[in-house]
């Protein structure tokens, strides 16, 4: 008891870099208290003890503001990181070194008795603050949960849920999302191309901007929005409206540049001839060429 006791501490002060000491791991955390109490209350459960146990894990609830049903099963070194608003059924089951941010529900989507109606966490999960995990399935070992997702279907093991509904990025995709090449060449033209006349900008300065504005809001160690995670609702999957109407702008100024380009292009083949933007169109002189 005492060493499993230890176990939990040490997890703790290992995940938690607001953690001082133990001692304040001990006296302050409630997720701790969530658990110890649980262990309790899942014991008497166990024994046919249903209503001591039902009456101990209210309790709990009304000190901690974790709900846990006696009748679900977690496993060694799990970690309620704030913990309040958590909320885990009556068949759901937890692996051992699991971390679950505040918020999270693994609740059931079926109202039969004695079925599987509640999630299975397999070793090493880690669920983001406000996420929904609904129904009996399971979600593999090291697989991350991302902030408010709403997940409804098994999850592979080190595989990435984000979304609502949650879309699933397992790690054969990032993996073949890294070895494709980032600026893939064009497919060849059939038609001979204009080439642009003094100006070939297409936008590429503003563009490595945004991403390199992407890549340090996903950390140093992301190379793609597939491989972050966060536990809170910070949204790393290049999904902000602001990032995506940028992307557009940037898009059409580029398309602009090039159709300007194009025009003097023309221009020059009637003669005209355009420095860099610089020199003024002789309207009279191309009206003459025109006729």
């Amino acid at each position: 008891m005492f060493k499993q006791l230890r176990e939990d501490i040490a997890c703790i002060y290992e995940r938690d870099p607001a953690a001082r000491s133990r001692w304040e791991i001990l006296t302050c955390y409630p997720g701790l208290h969530a658990i110890l109490c649980h262990r309790l209350s899942h014991k008497l459960w166990n024994k046919n003890f249903l209503w001591l146990a039902r009456f101990l894990s209210h309790l709990t609830r009304m000190f901690t503001g974790i709900e846990i049903h006696p009748g679900a099963q977690i496993g060694k070194r799990v970690f309620f990181d704030h913990g309040l608003g958590i909320v885990i059924g009556e068949t759901a089951v937890i692996g051992d070194d699991c971390t679950i941010y505040q918020g999270v529900t693994l609740g059931g989507t079926s109202l039969y008795k004695g079925t599987k109606r509640h999630p299975t966490l397999e070793n090493g999960v880690v669920v983001g603050a406000g996420a929904q995990i609904l129904g009996g399935f399971t979600v593999g070992a090291h697989a991350k949960i991302g902030s408010n997702a709403v997940v409804v279907k098994p999850v592979p093991a080190h595989g990435t849920a984000v979304g609502n509904p949650a879309r699933i990025i397992s790690a054969e995709d990032r993996k073949q999302k890294k070895e494709q090449p980032e600026h893939a060449a064009p497919p060849p033209s059939t038609s001979t191309p204009r080439p642009p006349c003094h100006s070939d900008w297409t936008g590429e300065p503003l563009k490595e901007l945004l991403e390199r504005s992407t890549r340090s809001q996903l950390g140093a160690n992301a190379s793609n929005p597939s491989d972050a995670f966060t536990a809170y609702a910070v949204d790393t999957t290049n999904n902000d409206p602001l990032v995506q109407v940028l992307h557009e702008l940037i898009n059409h100024s580029a398309q602009q540049e090039q159709r300007i380009s194009q025009l003097c292009q023309a221009l020059e083949d009637l003669g005209q001839k355009v420095e860099n933007g610089q020199q003024p169109l002789d309207v009279e002189r191309l009206n003459k060429m025109m006729e």
